[in-house]
């Protein structure tokens, strides 16, 4: 007995990471292992790198607040214990939105804890 294989479903598979593919430069968008070990490859780089975007926007915000901070008299470290000190809890993330849109408000956090 002849061997049976899916071919509808193999093509249809590399039709599949062959389309996820376009774009790619060179043979990474046409040869099917190359194109296969590309996109794996990609995938393992998107998981790293939602990790990574967590890391480097923290980083962001404490370069934001300490820039701020340091217009105030203050470093980023003397800010955010002083900061724990009087039991304000607000994010890294909402206080460098402030430092950078909105100064004011910045400047009366700041004058709260000094």
């Amino acid at each position: 007995m002849p061997r049976s294989v899916n071919h509808v479903a193999s093509r249809a598979k590399r039709k599949n990471i062959l389309k996820l593919t376009r774009g790619y430069f060179g043979a990474r968008k046409n040869v099917w292992t190359v194109a296969k070990n590309t996109w794996e490859k990609g995938l393992t780089y998107a998981y790293r790198d939602r990790k990574n975007k967590k890391r480097n926007f923290r980083a962001l915000w404490i370069q934001r607040i300490n820039a701020a901070a340091r217009l105030e008299g203050l470093s980023y470290s003397q800010l955010m214990g002083a900061l724990h000190k009087a039991n304000i809890e607000i994010n890294r993330k909402v206080l460098a939105d402030l430092a950078v849109n909105n100064p004011d408000a910045f400047r009366a956090i700041v004058e709260k804890v000094k």
